[in-house]
């Protein structure tokens, strides 16, 4: 990815730039101090004055009433602040008409933003106050009274509160007066401009001491450059939170968001006081010092999947290089390129217009269809169909370019998603609340309702990151979380109305990915590449989950590493640096997953007893127990050595009654309360009794009892040996109770007992008869 940078041969200013801002993707209102207001139109190459300003007018900043906002269009005729020297901060329309002049700062207006809403306006300056003014310009507060001018100031993500600058120092302050104010020190040198990332959440700063850095919302240190040759006076964020720009004397440099840097350019423009991405993050301005207005468009982006290698070469044009024989193919697009998707075997390219859809098979026909906005921020895509985000909406389209669902939730706000927050399966779209980042809303794909009873999944803490598994059943889906404190869960996303247990499977993982063709998870855990390869492990057994984990050093991957993407038996991993590493795991767990799927059990224990390797072997035991096959559980239990649970399969074995084996078989996954409910369901009273004295559950027991009048003089007769056993004195007011009017007599508890197991075998005898007469009578009729 590079940058491609132009400008004119003479500049249209006569003086320094201060200041740029865009309207639409391809139109650029700059402020110079040569007191004009100049509008460009890439289209046309035209430039035109829009305004002159007073001669005591000297602009610093300039910013735009947002268009969006919580993703509503705006209305209201468009208007942009324009701060300047003589202490007055002016609201002008687009036409060049200054709307209002208001005094706002003794001293130059340093810099002015409007908040995402468009409800506020912050203003900053030499006197060191900062400012909070309506839209139409009345001041609500004085925020910050300091001794020390106030350089640049930003809008956290939710616009309740800001982050500002006091000479060495950052400082976020929240807008309500008793909340706890942040403050640290950033750089050695006075920090001259920063900026805030929505999507993100992320910070970046740049300062006289010729560095400039990343950090967290808590002030952590994330990233820090080289120092450069000269003051960086302007950083800024793209509107997606996936690039930045940083301009420097003679000097515009674009970079990722973790900090390292894809491209450098040396134009001759003096120093960059001020950058301004396009709205659809494709194109940078850069207001210079010799008068120039700079323009740069990324190009040289690069998407990988499997053997295709895909370059956008130009704006407008894209190359195809199949890897394995070499082929190349050119893409023509009409429009400029915005966004582009490759995976599952279809390419989704976004221009600002338009949607194009290949198929790896052919890239001679594309499915193209329109688009109601050129703004899309973010693509994911799932075997069957993929998704575009944009400012106004979700919408889900298949790849025949069908619009199959557009989902809603309260508080939408889809300028702020990213591909942590949002994920896609073939059945369900997850999408984390912003307002409440502990809420995970569970959407199904294909109706754009919420799923199940509507409630929205509820986590104990903030949620960072969420992923959804890509196969299998949609009964089956399961979800990925990450949370503040870097742990990660899974739980299920269909709820069946019961709360669903939400299961930790690992701790300080700051990165994970799943497959795309099988439920196969990894992650970076601390100094480690971990690899689940049967994550839903936990709902079978939890004690083979240590079993079924592949543990490899992570230490050639550097600190902080990403995981970019899982195909097939290799996954992709971005360094710190930018570089990226590829590292493959073993095939053999895919191959499991495919035969599991197939119900090929034979062939599962034949690859096992090939790769003699004890996680194959606990990831099939787990397997067969989810998918109730008792052979082949017992086979691969007894390879892992776990007798005790061969003895307990055999015992489930030789049950009588179909549900009795059911609820054993629940009862050996943890799941006791469906287990007894199974049991009282086909009216085996004392089977689910047994199990609850089993377990030492005696309330329980003895509830069930007393509530189907049978079996009390058993639970009294089972507790009474227990204590005994133990040398205690009932002391159960309950068991007291039932204890002065009911007879315990071994010999009749017994009798009973094995009329009771008589009775299972007889119904189940009878069951199995009807079945094989029924099936009989069936072939008979055919």
């Amino acid at each position: 990815m590079r940058l491609k940078t132009s400008f004119l041969k003479e500049p249209k200013h006569k003086e320094l730039v201060s200041c740029v801002g865009w309207t639409t993707a391809d139109e650029l209102f700059t402020s110079s101090d040569d007191h004009q207001i100049l509008k460009w139109n890439l289209l046309t190459n035209e430039t035109v004055q829009v305004v002159r300003l007073a001669e005591e007018i000297y602009p610093i900043d300039l910013h735009w009433f947002p268009k969006t906002t919580g993703g509503k269009k705006q209305i209201q005729a468009e208007i942009f602040v324009l701060t300047s020297t003589d202490g007055k901060f002016h609201l002008v329309s687009k036409t060049g008409r200054v709307e209002k002049s208001i005094e706002a700062h003794r001293g130059a207006v340093l810099a002015g933003r409007w908040n995402y809403e468009g409800t506020a306006l912050v203003t900053v300056g030499e006197d060191g106050q900062i400012k909070i003014w309506s839209k139409t310009g009345m001041l609500r507060s004085t925020m910050v009274q300091q001794g020390t001018p106030v350089y640049s100031v930003a809008w956290g993500p939710d616009s309740d509160k800001i982050l500002y600058t006091s000479g060495r120092q950052l400082i976020i302050k929240p807008l309500q007066p008793s909340a706890k104010v942040l403050q640290w020190k950033a750089h050695d040198g006075v920090i001259l401009k920063v900026d805030w990332n929505t999507v993100n959440d992320l910070i970046l700063s740049g300062g006289e001491d010729c560095k400039y850095k990343v950090w967290d919302s808590y002030g952590r240190l994330l990233y820090s450059a080289q120092a450069h040759d000269y003051p960086i006076t302007s950083v800024a964020w793209a509107s997606d939170g996936q690039l930045f720009a940083v301009g420097s004397f003679n000097t515009l440099r674009l970079c990722d968001k973790t900090g390292w840097s894809y491209a450098l350019e040396k134009p001759n423009t003096g120093s960059i006081f001020n950058i301004a991405w396009s709205v659809d993050g494709t194109q940078i301005a850069g207001a210079c010092g010799n008068g120039h207005v700079i323009f740069a468009h990324i190009i040289e982006q690069r998407w990988e999947w499997k053997n295709f290698e895909i370059t956008l070469t130009k704006r407008r044009s894209m190359q195809v290089r199949n890897v394995l024989n070499d082929a190349l193919d050119v893409l023509e697009f009409r429009d400029r390129v915005i966004k582009a998707s490759l995976s599952q075997g279809h390419l989704v390219v976004v221009t600002t217009l338009q949607c194009y859809v290949y198929s790896t098979k052919n890239w001679n026909t594309p499915l193209v269809f329109d688009l109601k906005e050129g703004t899309v921020s973010l693509i994911l895509q799932a075997q069957r169909h993929f998704l575009l985000l944009d400012g106004a909406g979700i919408y889900l389209y298949s790849y025949e370019g069908r619009l199959i669902s557009s989902p809603k939730f309260p508080g939408m706000r889809t300028d702020i998603l990213s591909s942590q927050t949002v994920s896609l399966s073939n059945d369900t779209i997850a999408v984390r609340d912003k307002t409440d980042e502990k809420v995970i809303y569970l959407i199904d794909a294909l109706s754009g309702k919420p799923l199940g009873d509507g409630k929205p999944l509820v986590h104990k803490m903030e949620v960072m990151e969420i992923a959804l598994d890509q196969f299998g059943s949609p009964n089956e889906r399961k979800i990925a979380i990450i949370d503040k404190n870097r742990d990660l869960y899974i739980t299920s996303v269909r709820r069946f109305g019961k709360d669903q247990k939400i299961i930790k499977i690992g701790t300080m993982v700051h990165s994970m990915a799943w497959n795309d063709t099988y439920n196969i998870l990894c992650g970076m855990q601390n100094m480690y590449f971990l690899v689940w390869y049967y994550p839903n492990v936990v709902y079978v057994d939890k004690e083979l989950l240590s079993k079924t984990v592949y543990e490899k050093d992570a230490s050639e991957f550097g600190k902080n590493p990403q995981i970019v993407n899982f195909v097939g038996n290799q996954v992709t991993i971005r360094r710190v640096d930018g570089s990226m590493i590829h590292t493959s795991i073993s095939p053999y767990p895919a191959i499991l997953h495919e035969y599991v799927s197939a119900s090929r059990w034979d062939d599962a224990v034949r690859l096992c007893r090939f790769v003699k390797e004890q996680t194959l072997w606990s990831c099939l035991a787990a397997m067969a127990i989810g998918h109730k096959d008792l052979m082949t559980a017992e086979v691969a239990y007894a390879a892992i050595g776990e007798i005790d649970k061969v003895q307990y399969i055999n015992v489930i074995k030789d049950l009588p009654s179909k549900e009795s084996r059911m609820a054993h078989l629940l009862l050996f996954t943890g799941n006791v309360q469906d287990a007894v409910g199974i049991l009282i369901q086909t009216g085996l009273i004392y089977q689910a009794i047994q199990i609850n004295i089993n377990l030492y559950n005696w309330d329980r027991a003895l509830e069930l009892a007393v509530k189907h009048k049978t079996h009390v003089d058993t639970v009294l007769a089972y507790r009474k040996k227990f204590l005994e056993d133990f040398h205690k004195e009932e002391s159960n007011k309950r068991f007291l109770q039932y204890a002065e009017g009911v007879e315990v007599n071994w010999e009749k508890i017994q009798v009973k007992i094995e009329m009771e197991i008589a009775k299972e075998r007889e119904r189940a005898s009878t069951v199995t008869t009807m079945g094989s007469t029924g099936s009989k009578s069936v072939s008979l009729n055919r």
